[in-house]
């Protein structure tokens, strides 16, 4: 699998992140879902990647900058067909990986508080976050879960 920065304008990038939102509002009230749109994650300080097995995208994600030692998690999705085959991990390590190499000190994260993200909170532990109270603009929520990782 291939990591490569961008491709917001691809159709199954644009694709993944509209199946990411309804999947979120599915799972939350719409005041609750911190997803960015496309608009969003073309901004400068945030680096999306999509990780790519051959012509296929198998996920995507992105890499916010929240201040000079402090980054965040946005838009962690896998395709459909590449659930539990590790893309997920691969591409959480390549950001952490990132965030270290950029200095950061923190890595944080929202996600939901529902079953479903139930599997993405486990991989979060498994690669050393840990709940913690809301950060940056976020607020207490029912439907948000934060999670921080100090880097070394």
């Amino acid at each position: 699998m291939d990591i490569h920065i961008g491709a917001l304008t691809h159709p199954a990038v644009i694709a993944l992140l509209e199946e990411h939102h309804q999947e979120m509002l599915h799972h939350s009230p719409p005041e609750s879902v911190h997803a960015l749109d496309l608009s969003a994650l073309s901004h400068a300080d945030i680096t999306f990647w999509a990780v790519w097995q051959g012509d296929e995208l198998a996920g995507c994600g992105a890499l916010k900058e929240l201040d000079n030692s402090h980054g965040e998690i946005k838009s962690m999705r896998t395709s459909k067909n590449f659930l539990r085959q590790g893309v997920a991990k691969l591409l959480l390590e390549h950001m952490i990986d990132q965030a270290s190499s950029r200095g950061y000190q923190k890595l944080s994260l929202e996600t939901g508080t529902m079953d479903a993200f139930l599997p993405a909170q486990r991989l979060y532990q498994q690669l050393g976050f840990e709940t913690c109270l809301p950060f940056a603009d976020y607020q207490v929520d029912p439907y948000s879960t934060f999670m921080s990782k100090e880097i070394s």
